[in-house]
């Protein structure tokens, strides 16, 4: 490797980032016995011991050690390098300027280390970033949903994070894109391979506009395991996670307990209850999560002090803006005859004169009229009381 690849304002050496750039091929993802070698020996030595061979290091059986050790001989980090650089990928890893801290909540089971396509940088997006997540066959509510989401967190300058998965994930990144702003897509597959291979042109966007992130080398496939290890990298990676929509077994809730026992928000988007893509949402808003409907709900939460969502209400109806006197005045006229002062002044429970007053007032506001020695509703009051009562 050569000195420009250090040159990132990190005090991590060359060989270590060398070392950990050949373990994305040795290691699984997520894998925590192989975190704690990492963890105890650093890199360079837990690769020296693999290539060296001698008896299995604790925790690995002989089969399982004899693999690791294969994988290990044949790795060439320095041809992945080059691929990776003639592709726009880098690496980055624990130690170095572009690793976001936050990752390493994740104890011995955080990445060994990260391949990344796109230019902006990684660690200063993570710091105030979202994951939508969601169905992959979702709804059209759940698409519609998860975009708007991604565009009203992209307006209000949140990085969208999400698997970059048909359904959900396509829609929230599609979503932030089209407001202009920024995503990232983490993917359980080398980021020089875009998968699905249907959104090879939205992955293709998203290294453009944004950041293509994953744990495993170029050229590598993903697995399902794969799929389910990815999303502790999403979950950990956030302020929040946000679940559009969710069947009962749906990854999305791996994701959304991950950002649980990670200390992070977990937020749901509730739909029908008829719907069977809506059951594992709605589990979730039983238990911790919060019930968010728009990126205002996100960002409230989320957020920094005052960063506060709208008070939500309905609309504001012309007797809302009356005295508690006048509306029990108005609220004592019968809905199409007249009624005399007496008897308005009885269902008010006011005198006669404060009844009197309260009608000149009112008539003068276009709410009741004169009728003979009595006084009735106008015929925009009538119209104005039903649908007030529809509103109810």
């Amino acid at each position: 490797m050569s000195g420009e690849d250090a040159a990132d304002g990190s005090h991590l050496p060359d060989g270590e980032r060398l070392a950990r750039a050949l373990l994305t091929r040795v290691v699984e993802p997520g894998d925590e016995v192989a975190g704690r070698w990492l963890r105890e020996w650093g890199a360079q030595e837990l690769v020296r011991r693999l290539i060296e061979g001698g008896r299995p290091l604790p925790g690995a059986t002989g089969k399982r050690w004899a693999g690791m050790r294969t994988r290990a001989c044949r790795a060439e980090p320095r041809r992945d390098w080059d691929s990776a650089r003639q592709a726009g990928v880098r690496f980055v890893c624990p130690g170095t300027s572009e690793w976001p801290a936050q990752l390493d909540d994740l104890g011995d089971a955080r990445p060994v280390g990260l391949w990344l396509r796109g230019s902006p940088n990684l660690r200063m997006w993570a710091l105030k970033s979202v994951a939508l997540v969601g169905a992959r066959a979702c709804t059209e509510y759940g698409a519609h949903a998860a975009a708007t989401l991604g565009a009203g967190l992209a307006e209000r300058g949140w990085v969208v994070v999400s698997g970059g998965a048909y359904g959900v994930d396509g829609a929230a990144h599609r979503g932030s894109l089209a407001a202009g702003g920024a995503t990232v897509a983490v993917l359980a597959c080398g980021v020089d391979r875009p998968y699905p291979r249907g959104h090879t042109e939205l992955i293709t966007r998203i290294a453009q506009q944004g950041l293509v992130v994953g744990e495993l080398p170029p050229g590598d496939h993903p697995t399902p395991s794969r799929f389910l290890l990815r999303n502790r990298v999403i979950a950990a990676l956030t302020r929040g996670t946000v679940v559009v929509e969710a069947a009962y077994r749906s990854g999305a809730l791996v994701t959304a307990r991950a950002a649980q026992r990670l200390g992070r928000f977990t937020m749901g988007v509730p739909g029908p209850v008829t719907s069977g893509l809506s059951a594992g949402v709605h589990e979730l808003l039983r238990g911790e999560a919060v019930l968010v409907s728009d990126a205002a709900d996100v960002v409230e939460l989320v957020g920094g002090i005052g960063e506060l969502a709208p008070d939500r209400r309905g609309p504001v109806l012309p007797r809302d803006l009356l005295e508690p006197a006048a509306r029990r005045v108005l609220a004592a006229l019968p809905g199409g005859t007249a009624a005399t002062v007496p008897d308005i002044a009885s269902g008010a429970q006011t005198t006669e004169e404060d009844a009197v007053a309260r009608l000149y007032e009112l008539r003068s506001l276009g709410f009741v009229e004169r009728h003979d020695d009595g006084w009735k509703l106008t015929r925009q009051a009538v119209t104005a009381a039903r649908q007030d009562r529809h509103q109810c």
